[in-house]
């Protein structure tokens, strides 16, 4: 966290915060990206189905990964009415619905999620039942799991699941985003709070790497990955009309 003495110079520290923990997570963590754009790639080459699935704030990373241009047609959205982004009102509502016990495994009965498929599950923190839950049920259905969460909130506070356990307990694989507790970068005299959170920043990026490196394993194999074009370029939408047709029975925000 870094302390400025002036206001002028908040955004470049801001932006110099977010470089270093970019870094960070590329230089610690790139092994285990690589590790889990396999997993992708391993279940697209397999006909697998590919959800990504975050409360809160750390839904925003998963729903940037959906039907995006650059990014793979197959990502979905795991997504649980009231804890997707701020959309629900009050906005704490949402938080309170992440303590719920038993709401994890009601949503995976209901979803297409089945044995072989891979369940990115995004949490900051990992203390809450709900991505607990969440990647307990997932892999005892025989979904792979990747956790994408912030080991030092584990290292510093208190599960809020029965078991004590934390998200990163319960994956097939672990990306530490490498954010440290509060998620603020920033501090400023006269301030009493730290301010300025970076884990929409570097959660984001480290999906973008993941699907970008399924991409780059699927055509090292010799299949063509399903990837989508801006629909703001000239044959953008004829091309992503024809790889949704292909991918169809993996494609679940058409429905």
């Amino acid at each position: 966290m870094a302390e400025c003495d002036r206001s002028d110079r908040l955004a470049g520290n801001y932006f110099d915060a977010a470089i270093d923990l970019l870094r960070q997570v590329r230089d610690a963590e790139g092994d285990r990206i690589t590790a889990a754009g396999e997993l992708l790639a391993d279940a697209v080459a397999a006909g697998g189905r590919i959800f990504a699935f975050g409360a809160g704030h750390s839904s925003l990373p998963a729903q940037d990964t959906v039907y995006r241009a650059g990014g793979l047609a197959v990502m979905n959205l795991l997504s649980v009415p009231g804890v997707v982004g701020v959309d629900v009102r009050p906005a704490t509502l949402g938080s309170a619905l992440e303590r719920v016990d038993g709401l994890a495994a009601a949503v995976l009965d209901s979803s297409p999620l089945r044995a072989g498929d891979v369940l990115v599950i995004i949490s900051l923190s990992g203390r809450n039942p709900l991505p607990v839950e969440m990647a307990v049920n997932a892999r005892a259905l025989g979904i792979k799991v990747i956790g994408v969460t912030s080991v030092a909130y584990a290292q510093a506070t208190r599960s809020r699941h029965a078991s004590g356990s934390f998200l990163k307990d319960h994956c097939d694989l672990v990306l530490d985003n490498r954010i440290p507790l509060g998620d603020a970068e920033l501090t400023l005299p006269g301030i009493d709070a730290p301010f300025a959170p970076a884990s929409t920043v570097v959660t984001s990026a480290i999906m973008q790497a993941m699907v970008a490196t399924a991409a780059g394993v699927l055509a090292e194999r010799g299949i063509d990955p399903p990837l989508l074009r801006s629909g703001n370029v000239d044959g953008g939408h004829d091309w992503n009309a024809s790889v949704m047709g292909a991918y169809a029975d993996r494609i679940f925000y058409r429905q």
